[in-house]
């Protein structure tokens, strides 16, 4: 986190496509006992950020997701994880890379202070104009055309953990630039591609997705939410953070009792002066909750 926004750590922005891709690297079953080990030696390599809590996202295997034309390379089969860091003062930086918003790649995911209005302008004019096209085709498992973008962008609301299924959805309809590079279709019956956000080398968007979607999830049954602040902190700093994460806007008062229930803090007992306005009471994470029940999580009701 950098002030509200969430951030992530991309490469590649100034290669010959221009195009930024998350950090990625070989294992080598020689130098590396485990997985891990070899994540957290290349990314300490390539880039000099640290990692803090790591976990296995997902394995992403799909044919051609690396494929290029002419290309007989051999097929690409890439094992994702979700890690988590502090990334200090605006001071700080890293060897090779450079943290950005996450919204710059999903700006159709916060909604923090209103319904996107990319949604409105861009996103629901061409979803309907997929869905002219074959207005019965089931696109998904059972799902219609028209209630895939009925439950993921319609009017019933937002729900924080789909990340994946609309990123996915957008790039069925052939929406978003990776769905035209890699020779989709639908991408092609389009004349003019409206940018919707800033594409990603490979499937790394889709990648980046996953772990949005991922991590959502896991904030609400585990503490990881903690992995991102500062040793102490104000309510208030929690509750943005948790905002920003999520993509949503928390009432103040019932996330505030949302906390003090759970008791996952605890106050330091000291002051922050930083507010702009009256001194805050600063707290921090009470590590014991990991030992008294087996899901401390912040359950907040962030679904609409």
């Amino acid at each position: 986190m950098r002030g509200d926004e969430p951030l992530i750590l991309t490469t590649g922005a100034d290669d010959e496509s221009g195009v930024a891709a998350l950090p990625s690297g070989p294992f080598d079953p020689v130098r590396h006992r485990t997985f891990e080990i070899g994540l957290r030696a290349w990314v300490a390599e390539q880039t000099g950020a640290p990692l803090g809590y790591v976990e296995q996202l997902y394995t992403f295997g799909d044919r051609g997701r690396h494929a290029r034309a002419g290309d007989r390379d051999p097929h690409v089969v890439s094992i994702g994880y979700l890690a988590l860091t502090r990334i200090g003062d605006d001071s700080r930086r890293t060897a090779v890379g450079a943290w950005r918003s996450w919204h710059d790649f999903f700006p159709w995911e916060d909604w923090r202070k209103a319904r996107p209005e990319i949604i409105e302008t861009t996103i629901l004019p061409g979803l309907r104009d997929w869905v002219a096209e074959a207005p019965n085709a089931v696109s998904a498992p059972t799902l219609s055309r028209r209630h895939r973008v009925d439950l993921l962008f319609g009017a019933r609301g937002f729900n924080e953990e789909n990340v994946l299924e609309r990123y996915e959805l957008l790039y069925e309809a052939g929406m978003v630039e990776e769905a035209l590079r890699d020779g989709r279709e639908a991408a092609a019956r389009r004349r003019r591609l409206e940018p919707l956000g800033l594409p990603m080398r490979h499937d790394h968007r889709r990648i980046l997705a996953t772990a949005m979607g991922r991590l959502r999830a896991k904030m609400k049954y585990r503490p990881v939410i903690f992995e991102l602040m500062p040793e102490a902190f104000t309510l208030t700093e929690l509750q943005r953070t948790v905002e920003a994460i999520a993509g949503r806007h928390l009432h103040k008062q019932n996330f505030r009792r949302l906390v003090e229930t759970s008791a996952i803090v605890e106050p330091t007992g000291e002051m922050s002066l930083k507010t702009g306005g009256r001194p805050a009471a600063l707290f921090h994470f009470r590590r014991n909750v990991l030992q008294e029940r087996p899901s401390p999580g912040l359950r907040v009701g962030i679904r609409s």
